[in-house]
């Protein structure tokens, strides 16, 4: 097969999770024998065309817009018209896969153009971020995504939560939608033999004390005021021994507040960024992850704990209870509840051999339901039914 990709992000420009998803999947497909061509933005002095573990990479330039949607419009007509050149050139190809609301003009322009079969995953929707559609910026999204999914052969989304999610919001027929889950290469988070863990881990906390971090963005629905607001409780039953890293860049003014209001301050650090490496590292010495998100469609960071041997504790929302089995691989808890969240945290750092066995089930998870190879043919399965389904139709 020959699949022409389409994503608004990838490495090195990162910023969420489908850069990491389409880097990490694709090179899969190469590896089953198929071609695929990938065009995304440009980013600082990277090539504008190269091969990446097999995948052809076309990064596109985008003029500036004078807001964030008219930079998506600009970013749409510079992908439709390097992807109309190419199908020409390059082509035949057997099917278009649009990763997301944000390239959808483009991908459904090159559809109607050269009569190709549309691919959509839809990583996460307006509605559910917000817990509804509430002003015009909700409305404009919601549109574009309502049109992607309606104008895909077939759409496929990463958890089962998703699929009720599309056929509640969009209306989308349950049988257009295909579950792949997310995964994660866990080599990647292989420990540095020569690594001073103890002088490292003193940049963060006390040797006593235990370290609890979230790691994300800082908006609303990743829940991480709720974190900060499970945390007196946690100090209390850990005699005050515990630390409450926060990582993640944006703004943390309110999040700072709250943590100086509550009198947890002095409990808590904020480090802004964290560079990949270092992110490594510190999850070498950290003693519990948690995710309390209000929304969340599946939750790649959680894999990324899994992978580095850290015990996870997420809020019942979304995708999580799907990725995290409760009481196998982590603990799951109520979501918007900050007493609930505090019992999870507690049980992982009062039962240390508890912790050790979640992080061992975790770690076999890893190879079974989220290894990229597995997911890579379940793909495969939908682009091969979706070919063969368009050569016995007319245009």
């Amino acid at each position: 097969m020959r699949i022409l990709v389409l994503a608004w992000e990838f490495p090195p420009r990162i910023v969420g999770g489908i850069a990491r998803h389409v880097a990490e999947l694709y090179p899969e497909f190469v590896g089953l024998g198929h071609e695929i061509h990938l065009i995304t933005v440009e980013f600082g002095s990277t090539p504008r065309n190269e091969i990446v573990e097999g995948i052809f990479l076309h990064r596109v330039a985008v003029p500036p817009g004078n807001d964030f949607f008219h930079w998506v419009v600009n970013m749409n007509e510079s992908m439709g018209i390097y992807g109309g050149q190419l199908l020409r050139d390059k082509g035949p190809f057997d099917l278009i896969h649009a990763h997301d609301w944000l390239v959808a003009d483009a991908a459904i322009a090159l559809k109607h153009a050269f009569k190709l079969p549309l691919i959509a995953t839809i990583h996460a929707t307006e509605y559910g971020r917000y817990n509804g559609i509430y002003n015009d910026t909700h409305r404009y999204i919601h549109g574009k995504e309502a049109n992607l999914i309606y104008e895909a052969w077939r759409t496929i989304v990463c958890t089962d939560y998703m699929k009720t999610e599309l056929s509640r919001v969009f209306g989308t027929p349950p049988d257009k939608i295909d579950i792949v889950y997310n995964g994660i290469r866990s080599q990647k988070k292989q420990p540095d033999a020569n690594f001073d863990s103890l002088s490292f881990r003193r940049n963060f906390a006390e040797d006593r004390e235990k370290i609890v971090y979230y790691l994300g963005r800082m908006s609303y629905e990743k829940g991480v005021s709720v974190f900060l607001a499970a945390a007196p409780k946690v100090l209390w039953e850990m005699g005050g021994h515990a630390k409450f890293v926060v990582i993640g860049g944006g703004n943390t003014d309110r999040l700072k507040k709250q943590a100086w209001d509550t009198g947890i301050w002095d409990n808590c650090y904020f480090t802004g960024f964290m560079s990949d490496g270092d992110l490594d590292r510190f999850q070498t010495i950290a003693d519990c992850a948690v995710f309390p998100s209000l929304y969340e469609p599946f939750g790649i960071v959680v894999l990324e704990s899994f992978a580095a041997r850290v015990p996870v504790v997420v809020s019942d929302t979304g995708g999580l209870p799907e990725v995290v089995r409760h009481t196998k691989t982590g603990i799951v808890t109520q979501t918007n509840n900050p007493d609930s969240l505090a019992w999870g945290i507690l049980e992982v750092l009062k039962n240390p051999e508890y912790a050790q066995w979640l992080i061992d089930n975790a770690h076999e998870d890893l190879h079974g339901r989220f290894h990229w190879g597995n997911l890579a043919k379940q793909t495969e399965n939908t682009y091969e039914r979706v070919i063969k389904e368009r050569s016995q139709v007319s245009w």
